[in-house]
């Protein structure tokens, strides 16, 4: 199988492993890329059956395939003995895999720092839309399929997913269809959307492996996503990182929607560098003056205090 897949920068720079997720492939990194070589080893792939990777009907497609895919990548075919792992999307779920492999002693690259944009890592917050469930239903697929096209799934994902929204026309709807076309992705659509079936039944394994993990994690959120609201970064940082050892931290990057990457690749890539290199006394807070600056919510801590402990004063004596 022929697996598409791009590297840019320095090649004795540290590694930085872009993840793309569904049903999209590494050009949704193309804005962001170009910001980081100066600093890292820029490298990213199209997982089978997206963007320019083959797309063969049948294929298995699965979140675990694709993890397998990614160590290979980058043991093997990279040569890094470690990275860091920025994911989107569905990405989110294949880098969450990755990080158990990590975390169980069994991967041969060192994970840095794992980076998680948004993505619907815990499903029942999410609200997938209409299209994705019957995309992923087969009774309803044929249908669907029949009437799909690659510039039709382009442009709904333009009007939907960005802010603000994009037509036909527009670069990155055009570059989406062309990658929807390549090897008729259409074709296996329903597919690849299978993994949602997976992630349901580990999701909560996957979570409580990384809260107990001791690589750093940074959780960033576009604002204005509907599909993967910024609930679901809220759940996952209070309940699994907020209390986790390390420097983990959330950020939100206002204007921006479930592709803030491509909405906001400045912001994206000022929050990179806020993360990767923080500041030892940086307090929650706006990451510059300007209206629309990336928001740093929260970075986690051993225990959350007492209220009486961040007034400053001491609790009632109820003992007389």
């Amino acid at each position: 199988m022929d697996i598409f897949h791009v590297e840019t920068g320095d090649v004795g720079a540290p590694v930085l492993l872009l993840i793309h997720g569904w049903p999209t492939s590494s050009i949704d990194w193309s804005a962001v890329a170009s910001q980081l070589t100066a600093r890292f080893r820029v490298c990213a792939l199209d997982f089978p059956g997206y963007g320019f990777s083959d797309k063969p009907p049948g294929w298995g497609y699965s979140l675990t395939k694709d993890e397998e895919l990614i160590e290979f990548y980058l043991a093997e075919v990279i040569g890094a003995d470690a990275a860091v792992v920025v994911a989107h999307d569905r990405g989110d779920s294949v880098a969450l895999v990755h990080a158990a492999r990590y975390a169980e002693g069994r991967s041969a690259v060192r994970l840095e720092h794992l980076v998680l944009s948004n993505g619907n890592i815990f499903l029942p917050l999410s609200n997938l839309s209409a299209a994705q469930r019957r995309i992923l239903d087969r009774q309803s697929w044929p249908a669907v399929a029949s009437a799909l096209t690659p510039s039709r799934l382009a442009e709904a994902l333009g009007a939907s997913t960005f802010s603000p929204p994009r037509k036909a026309g527009d670069p990155e709807v055009d570059a989406l269809a062309a990658t929807f076309a390549h090897h008729d992705g259409i074709a296996v659509l329903h597919e690849t959307i299978q993994y949602l079936i997976e992630r349901s039944t580990h999701e909560q394994e996957w979570l409580a492996t990384l809260a107990q993990a001791s690589f750093p994690v940074t959780v960033v959120w576009g604002l204005y996503d509907t599909v993967s609201p910024p609930r679901v970064a809220s759940y996952v940082w209070n309940e699994y990182l907020m209390l986790r050892p390390g420097g983990n931290r959330l950020y939100f990057v206002p204007d921006a929607n479930h592709y803030l990457q491509v909405d906001r690749p400045d912001a994206f890539v000022r929050v990179l560098f806020d993360t990767l290199a923080p500041a030892d006394d940086q307090q929650p807070g706006a990451l510059g003056p300007e209206l629309g600056a990336p928001l740093l919510a929260d970075t986690s801590r051993a225990r959350l205090p007492a209220a009486a402990d961040l007034l400053g004063v001491q609790p009632p004596d109820r003992t007389s």
